[in-house]
């Protein structure tokens, strides 16, 4: 490695050449503000806050993009010019933004709010002006977009693009009309837009944000006609915490079930039941297709982000697709037939609602076309991870105060495999712990399939089960299943089972996860963080293989019968359709 010594603010430092400032600063313990740049997504140097002076350039400068590449660059963060230059940015930002912010769903968490804090802006004063018109945008029916509050940062085109290859938004428009929005200004939902959120996760004020249904769910709590009961996703655990000022991945398990049951709900039960009910069938499914040769690979359907892009992107890959529902469907699904049954209650005053961290699972709840009860959804409301906390604030809950809680039955007080679902490889991994068992009839010695483990975009790997091989592939983030799908096309790539997340790193770095600055994001991979406190929650249960879950067994004893089953697939298995891109 090639090194060049430099001055920061007048101190000596060495460091590698080629890197930018933002980065040499950043290794120093020196912050420099930023609104646009995110690592390795955007680094286009386009908001001007992150700007320094360096000793014989003409003009202050982008630290984000510029390079130090000379021994003896001195370079000044905090000089009076460069404040200056700052505040009047943020004044320039301010003077065209919509600054209702005591009603913003952002404040507290919004990323210029804190730099106009930081920097003393009261107001945008001597440049306040004309300002652009913008109808809300709320055609999707996971999000809105209001461009009243958009900074032109465009860090969610870069998400939309480059993470996802979905690119249905980007800039309209020049000049001073230039604005974020889709293709011939359609509204978002009128576009193959897959519901994923990352845009909303790497916006840094308001313009994005999910649909908020919190209301919803207190009027359900309040109306003594429903029995309203919850299920919450394994990467709730690690993610909610962070919005209570707790450490990123922290498990907080007990401390949500306790704050769902002071809310009132009838019933707190975990979605780990159902995502290894998932595995039953799916791992069933595979090993059916596996021995008739028919529809390899079988692609997971765990995603619907996922889902809803290969029906606009890859129809034809549409009979690869696992039939099985997702956990979270299969969840209301089982509630409304063997819990109503179970309970005595007619399923249409059962009101599910589910807490995820994604975006998506709203759009998937609103898919009614395989509800396993005809004319009642499986789910009644879909919220993420950030709608719960605001309802335990809403509340007044005290969250990190409170005691642990258990589950309840008959949906939650077993374990098994469905913990680590919430990371990538997860799916894949809890079901070869059960395919392999099934297969060879003998307990596994080592539970662990390190192979498909981590936050690599894709990964690949090869396992002999009772002389078969069986060649799988995981891909997380829509742009590397794109690239995946596209190498099982051509006949590149031969494999047996693919896992797909839409969600780069998967659900444990959903669209309706806690958002974190880019001063995080930049220097903490949220992914493995949380990634690594599901795993650990694993080793810690009694049982590890969802084909051992108590509960798993006792539904089936009791109503399915066996996985495949053809009551299984009325309730638990559903179709799929191909959509248009535009």
């Amino acid at each position: 490695m090639e090194t060049v010594n430099i001055k920061i603010n007048g101190r000596d430092y060495t460091v590698e050449k080629g890197i930018t400032i933002l980065q040499a600063c950043r290794q120093n313990g020196i912050e420099i503000p930023t609104l646009c740049y995110l690592k390795d997504i955007n680094e286009i140097g386009a908001c001007r806050i992150c700007v320094v002076e360096v000793k014989g350039a003409r003009s202050l400068v982008a630290s984000c993009v510029y390079p130090i590449d000379r021994d003896g660059t001195e370079i000044i963060t905090n000089s009076p010019k460069v404040i200056k230059s700052r505040k009047m940015t943020l004044e320039l930002i301010l003077s065209t933004h919509n600054r209702k912010c005591l009603s913003c769903v952002r404040s507290g968490s919004c990323e210029l709010q804190k730099l106009c804090n930081d920097y003393g802006i009261e107001d945008c004063g001597r440049y306040d002006g004309a300002k652009e018109k913008y109808e809300i945008d709320d055609s999707a029916i996971h999000m809105y977009r209001d461009n009243t509050k958009c900074i032109l940062c465009r860090r969610c085109v870069a998400a939309c693009q480059k993470q996802q290859s979905v690119s249905v938004i980007g800039a309209n428009m020049r000049g001073f009309s230039t604005n974020i929005g889709s293709p011939f200004e359609a509204g978002l939902g009128d576009t193959a837009c897959v519901s994923c959120g990352q845009c909303i996760n790497v916006c840094p004020t308001g313009a994005l944000s999910e649909r908020d249904q919190t209301q919803q769910v207190f009027d359900a709590l309040n109306d003594e006609t429903k029995h309203v009961i919850v299920q919450t996703a394994p990467s709730v655990r690690v993610g909610l915490g962070e919005e209570f000022g707790m450490p990123i991945g922290s498990i907080v398990t007990g401390k949500m079930v306790t704050a769902l049951k002071m809310l009132g709900f009838d019933g707190v039960f975990d979605t780990n039941f159902t995502a290894d009910l998932t595995i039953m069938e799916e791992a069933t499914e595979f090993l059916e297709r596996y021995t008739k040769k028919e529809n390899l690979p079988l692609i997971t359907s765990c995603s619907p982000g996922w889902v809803k892009f290969a029906e606009h992107n890859f129809p034809e890959f549409i009979p690869n697709i696992s039939s099985c529902k997702s956990p979270q469907a299969m969840f209301g699904a089982v509630a409304k037939t063997y819990y109503a049954e179970k309970i005595g209650i007619d399923p249409k005053d059962i009101f599910v609602v589910s807490i995820m961290p994604c975006t998506a699972k709203k759009f998937e709840a609103s898919r009614h076309e395989q509800a396993a009860v005809k004319g009642i959804p499986d789910i009644d409301v879909a919220l993420t991870t950030r709608e719960l906390a605001r309802m335990i604030k809403k509340a007044g809950l005290c969250f990190t105060e409170l005691p642990d809680g258990e589950f309840d039955a008959p949906f939650g007080l077993g374990s098994g495999a469905g913990t680590i679902f919430g990371a990538t490889g997860g799916v894949m991994e809890a079901a070869l712990r059960t395919a392999a068992e099934v297969v060879t009839g003998q307990p596994l010695e080592k539970l662990e399939f390190t192979d498909v483990r981590g936050v690599e975009g894709i990964k690949e790997a090869t396992y002999t089960l009772a002389g078969n091989v069986i060649r799988v592939a995981v891909a997380s983030g829509l742009a590397n299943a794109r690239k995946l799908l596209e190498s099982v096309k051509s006949g590149e790539k031969q494999y047996d089972f693919i896992e797909i997340m839409a969600c780069p790193g998967g659900c444990v770095n959903g669209g309706g996860q806690p958002i974190q600055p880019a001063s995080v994001r930049n220097v903490i991979d949220l992914r493995e963080v949380r990634a690594a406190a599901l795993y650990k929650d694993d080793e810690s249960l009694p049982v590890r293989k969802s084909h051992e879950n108590p509960d798993v067994k006792r539904v089936y004893d009791e109503y399915f019968g066996k996985p495949g089953s053809h009551k299984s697939h009325e309730i638990l298995h559903t179709s799929y359709v191909a959509r248009p891109k535009y």
